[in-house]
């Protein structure tokens, strides 16, 4: 019962973000998953890419937070809007696991159900 575009929107940041922190010279590699686990859609997005510093890591969805890289385009709202959307549609938004050099792994959570707390979002 989501807005698609919103959600889409959400998928759109995490993926180009992936893309985005890349280490110079290596190629790209995103992995989008989607899973249900008891009431909740899961979908994790995961990244090969600069990976952020855990100093950063609740930092990053703060409005005009970037993190340590900022030769990657944009204005440092993406992660910020996109949590704020996922809240709105009764889920979460949260950095599951990133290490400098590895990557990081973003996951989605959204209600498989219409509560009445979420319909008021």
């Amino acid at each position: 019962m989501g807005d698609a575009n919103q959600l889409g929107r959400v998928l759109d940041n995490l993926i180009n973000n992936g893309l985005a922190y890349t280490e110079d010279g290596a190629p790209p590699r995103v992995r989008v998953s989607a899973a249900t686990d008891s009431s909740l859609a899961l979908v994790r997005v995961v990244d090969d890419g600069m990976g952020i510093a855990a100093d950063m890591r609740e930092a990053v969805f703060e409005p005009f937070r970037r993190g340590e890289h900022d030769n990657a385009p944009g204005s440092g709202l993406g992660l910020y809007i996109s949590r704020e959307l996922a809240r709105a549609h009764g889920g979460t938004l949260s950095l599951e696991r990133s290490e400098p050099g590895a990557g990081s792994t973003f996951v989605l959570t959204l209600p498989l159900r219409v509560t009445e707390t979420t319909s008021r979002a």
